[in-house]
């Protein structure tokens, strides 16, 4: 299969110093200064091309109850522009993936995900259901606009009441943005404030002059590790590979509403994983030097106790990992080893989105 290019591409193949071919697209890598895009992230605003986000769309009577069928969040209890995170997951409670749920109203959500062969997975949750299900990504190009000045900017390029937006809403019905129409959302992948914009693909060319008009600066995948793991935020994949992993084994608690009236696949399976969850995803402080590769062992005194799931280096932390631990290790200050080719390195255990654990910047 020939993979596809963004509809950003025509202004992106001009900017971008490299493009990389993933999971069916072309993403650029990087707009030639990693270290401004990071600081830009942080410290500013910036704007990704994240229009390989898988999405889809259920439509019809039984839309919610269809979502709810996979998804460990609330979905039943969704109000229009409400946006949910969560996993998706199996019979035996096993994740398959992660991703969001966007209510526009009772017939009509949109679904996230990592991965761009669910088709199957829903269509078969769904049996029965009024629900009409489609993959509408090459349709619905998007942006994220993050950075601690990412409210200042948007609000710069809308008259829509950006300041009524709270974390995880966004607005149901298209808004003028940069003047085009755009759905304007306050949700990311950063750990930052900041918004994705949803549009038509004819307007693409339009939102991102604006955008970047406005002070955004470009960035591509090369920062996206770094700020991912700073964030604790996991990818399927590389932090879990699907139908392997409970949400407790990485970090996904908060999002599994076993007590919500919606029923989900495997739910009484995960209420009895919840009872005594047997590992926890925390942050791994390595050493400087050789970085361990995804998927290293980690020991404690020799014995096997997690698996490295994520290496990066950090500009703010240095090196740093996430990292699935047997519960009785994954406690801050704890020493482990990670192996390195033949050998072992000292590591230590430190707080779940090293970064900003109490989630205040994403609130703000």
């Amino acid at each position: 299969m020939t993979s596809r290019h963004t509809a950003f591409h025509p202004i992106t193949s001009t900017k971008a110093a490299g493009f990389m071919e993933e999971a069916g697209w072309w993403w650029a890598t990087n707009f030639g200064d990693v270290e401004a895009e990071y600081r830009a992230i942080r410290e500013g605003v910036g704007m990704w091309d994240l229009s390989p986000l898988n999405k889809w769309e259920f439509r019809g009577a039984d839309a919610l109850e269809a979502a709810q069928r996979v998804h460990t969040n609330d979905v039943l209890g969704m109000r229009d522009g409400q946006v949910r995170y969560g996993g998706f997951v199996d019979e035996r409670g096993m994740l398959v993936d992660d991703g969001t749920v966007f209510r526009h109203a009772a017939d009509h959500l949109w679904v996230c995900t990592n991965g761009n062969d669910r088709l199957e997975y829903f269509l078969e949750a769904a049996k029965g259901l009024d629900v009409q299900i489609a993959y509408i990504a090459p349709e619905l190009p998007s942006m994220q606009i993050q950075g601690p000045r990412s409210r200042e900017l948007v609000r710069s390029l809308t008259d829509a009441p950006v300041e009524e937006l709270r974390y995880f809403t966004f607005f149901p019905e298209p808004i003028s943005f940069g003047g085009a129409p755009v759905w304007l959302s306050r949700t990311g992948f950063s750990g930052e404030l900041g918004y994705e914009v949803f549009l038509r693909p004819e307007h693409a060319l339009t939102v991102w002059e604006a955008v970047e008009a406005a002070g955004a600066t470009p960035y591509g995948v090369d920062v996206i590790e770094p700020i991912r793991v700073e964030a604790g935020m996991i990818v399927t994949d590389y932090d879990y590979e699907p139908h392997q992993r409970s949400p407790y084994d990485v970090g996904l608690d908060g999002v599994v509403k076993l007590d919500a009236a919606g029923e989900f696949m495997g739910k009484e399976a995960l209420r009895e994983i919840a009872q005594d969850p047997p590992n926890r995803l925390k942050t791994l402080r390595l050493p400087e030097g050789d970085l361990p590769e995804y998927g290293a062992a980690v020991t404690r005194e020799g014995e096997p106790v997690g698996v490295l799931t994520s290496p990066a280096v950090s500009p703010r932390y240095g090196p740093i990992g996430l990292a699935i631990l047997r519960t009785d290790v994954a406690r801050d200050g704890e020493a482990v080893e990670v192996a390195l080719g033949e050998r072992t390195v000292q590591a230590t255990v430190d707080v779940l989105a090293i970064d900003d654990p109490a989630k205040r910047k994403v609130r703000s």
